[in-house]
């Protein structure tokens, strides 16, 4: 029986769809929310096996206090998924200072923390998953998102960096690029409002949320097929460094290695001009 430490359990998320998954085949769930009342219901039917926290993954004292009671709970955490995250939408030049804090403390410096408590007692027992949930606009950028992509971008490159650094210990990482999945992530955007301070880019972020705003509910991917392929892909003989989840998400980063890596052949002189 394995514990799963699994953040940003909101209603309708990915979250829980792991939460319920790792239940299914037996295991032990602990789950952080802000609001820990949406999840009672949920949770009772599960007993012992279920702890619920309120956690706001940007304070890193709740992160350390909630790892500490995890740990002291069921023993040690053996899955960290750091699935808590959500973007705000806004032009590079013309995003509130305050919408780009938060996109990078929620996104980026709160996973930071949450791994920096959970990883002693992983490089202790010598064993461990650590699943990062990116996005395919960790790896193509998005219009009107940017701030989103920068932070996604930067969870990848230091996910790649933590393998090689933890992999001697027996803890492994596994990075996650959902495309666009049925959940309620897109709900919440047809009541945000557009604080684009360039009025030059106002047209393009008000495109950007109707765009969402319309995609509600129509979304391709499936949530639990989703954490079903992360599961097969953490079971597999040979587990991926990465996996993108979704068809058209597939094509699109395929579509972009394929172009950069033909950009990159094309301009192969200019680059080795470089040298000495």
């Amino acid at each position: 029986m394995r514990t799963w430490f699994i953040t940003g359990g909101t209603p309708g998320g990915f979250g829980l769809t792991y939460a319920e998954a790792a239940l299914k085949q037996g295991d032990q769930v602990v789950v952080t929310t802000r609001r820990p009342s949406e999840l009672r219901e949920w949770a009772e039917p599960h007993g012992d096996r279920v702890l619920v926290l309120q956690v706001d993954v940007t304070d890193a004292e709740q992160v350390r206090t909630a790892v500490k009671t995890a740990e002291e709970r069921f023993g040690g955490i053996d899955v960290l998924v750091n699935n808590a995250g959500r973007g705000w939408f806004g032009s590079v030049e013309g995003a509130p200072d305050e919408t780009i804090r938060r996109t990078f403390d929620l996104n980026l410096f709160a996973v930071v923390e949450v791994m920096r408590a959970v990883l002693p007692g992983m490089r202790a027992r010598g064993d461990g998953w650590i699943v990062n949930m990116s996005s395919v606009a960790g790896l193509v950028g998005a219009k009107g998102f940017g701030y989103y992509s920068a932070a996604k971008f930067a969870l990848e490159g230091l996910s790649e960096t933590l393998r090689h650094e933890v992999e001697p210990f027996g803890v492994r990482v596994l990075v996650v690029e959902p495309g666009a999945f049925r959940t309620k992530a897109y709900a919440g955007f047809r009541n945000e409002p557009v604080n684009e301070s360039v009025d030059a880019y106002v047209p393009l972020v008000e495109g950007v949320k109707a765009a969402f705003v319309d995609h509600d509910g129509k979304q391709e991917g499936d949530p639990e097929r989703g954490v079903q392929a992360v599961l097969s892909a953490m079971n597999a003989p040979v587990a991926p460094r990465r996996i993108v989840l979704g068809s058209s998400g597939y094509d699109v980063v395929v579509a972009m290695h394929e172009n950069a890596l033909a950009e990159l052949r094309a301009h192969e002189q200019l680059s080795r001009a470089a040298d000495f």
